[in-house]
C-alpha cells in the first residue's frame, strides 16, 4: 500500500465530481461516500485501487493498492483538478449562479483511463438507462476480477482490454448487448493502445480520432471527453434526456433539442460539462409525457 497527502486549491465535491465514473447503483469498480471514495481502475502499470479521502483542512489523502498504484497515485491531481482552482462559471441564468454557490467543488474529472470509459459508453448506445448498466454490471460479473485492497473496500476491475477484444461477438449475446455494439468493443479492446493514447493528445485531436472510428459519434465521444479527458466543455449532443433537462431548467421549456440546448448553454462556453453537472446534481427534471420507453430482448436489436 502507497498513500500520499495532497494539497486541495479551492472547494472540492469529492462524491459529484467522481459521481460519472459510476455506470449506476451497484457499480462495483466506484463507491461513494460523503467526502470519500474508492476506485479500481487498470493503468499501463497493471490493476490499482485508490481510496480517497477529502480532509476539512484543505487536504486530500490517498492511499492506493496493487501493481498500478504509482501511477494511479501521480495521476490525483489531473484526475480532481488539485493542482489548479476552477475557474469561475461565466454569469448567466440566476439558476447556475445558484447552484454553483450552494454546490461548490463540483469537478471534471480526468482518469486517462480511454478504454474504460468507452467500453460502458458504446454499451449505452440506443437503449436503456437500465439496459446498458445490466450489460456492463454483466461483464463485470463474469468477466473481471476482484481489485487489489482491502477486501472491505468491494471493489473489482472491468474486464481488461485483452479479455474483452478475444471474447467472440456471440459471447456478449447473454448480456442483451447485440452483434453490433459487441463488435465495436471488440474492435476497440483490439486496439487499446491507440486509444489510451488519446489521453495524450490536443482535445481537437483526441476527439477527432475516437469520431473517425466508425459507430463512435459525437455523443460517444462527449462522453469519453467529461470523464477520460477532463474536457470542462464536453456536451453530450444527442442525449436522450439531457435537452429536456436543460431546456427546462434553463428556459422553463418541457422538451427541448439538440439545438435549443447548445443555444441555452452558449453562454458558458468553455464551461459547459461543469454547468451541465451541476443541473444533473439539481433534482431538477424536465416532466415526463407519455408512456416510458420500455426494455427489449437482444432479438428486438
Amino acid at each position: 500500500m502507497l498513500a500520499r497527502t495532497f494539497r486541495v486549491h479551492g472547494p472540492l465535491d469529492l462524491s459529484r465530481t467522481l459521481a460519472p465514473l459510476s455506470r449506476g447503483p451497484g457499480d462495483p469498480t466506484i463507491r461513494l461516500g460523503a467526502g470519500r471514495a474508492w476506485w479500481a481502475t487498470r493503468t499501463p502499470d497493471g490493476p490499482a485501487a485508490i481510496a480517497l479521502e477529502h480532509r476539512g483542512d484543505g487536504r486530500l489523502h490517498a492511499e492506493a493498492w496493487g501493481p498500478g498504484a504509482d501511477w494511479v497515485l501521480a495521476g490525483v491531481p489531473a484526475l480532481l483538478g488539485l493542482d489548479r482552482e476552477p475557474a469561475p462559471i461565466p454569469a448567466g441564468h440566476p439558476l447556475v449562479a445558484r447552484l454553483a454557490a450552494r454546490i461548490p467543488g463540483v469537478r471534471i474529472p480526468r482518469t486517462r483511463a480511454v478504454v474504460a470509459s468507452l467500453v460502458p459508453a458504446i454499451l449505452e448506445q440506443k437503449v436503456t438507462g437500465l439496459e446498458a448498466r445490466r450489460a456492463w454490471l454483466g461483464l463485470i460479473r463474469v468477466h473481471g476480477e476482484q481489485a487489489p485492497g482491502p477486501r472491505g473496500w468491494r471493489l473489482r476491475l472491468a474486464p481488461d482490454a485483452a479479455t474483452l477484444a478475444g471474447l467472440p461477438y456471440y459471447a456478449y449475446h447473454p448480456l442483451g448487448v447485440e452483434r453490433r455494439r459487441a463488435e465495436l468493443i471488440r474492435r476497440v479492446a483490439a486496439r487499446a493502445a491507440w486509444f489510451e493514447a488519446i489521453a495524450d493528445l490536443p482535445l481537437a485531436e483526441g476527439y477527432a480520432r475516437l469520431t473517425a472510428v466508425p459507430g463512435i459519434g459525437p455523443w460517444t465521444a462527449a462522453e469519453v471527453g467529461v470523464r477520460a479527458l477532463g474536457d470542462e466543455d464536453a456536451v453530450s449532443v444527442g442525449d436522450f434526456h439531457l435537452p429536456n433537462l436543460v431546456a427546462f431548467a434553463l428556459a422553463g421549456e418541457p422538451r427541448g433539442t439538440d439545438q435549443r440546448m447548445l443555444e441555452l448553454l452558449e453562454p458558458y462556453r468553455g464551461r459547459r460539462a461543469r454547468v451541465v453537472r451541476l443541473l444533473e446534481s439539481s433534482g431538477l427534471r424536465a416532466p415526463r409525457y407519455g408512456p416510458r420507453l420500455s426494455g427489449r430482448g437482444i432479438e428486438d436489436l
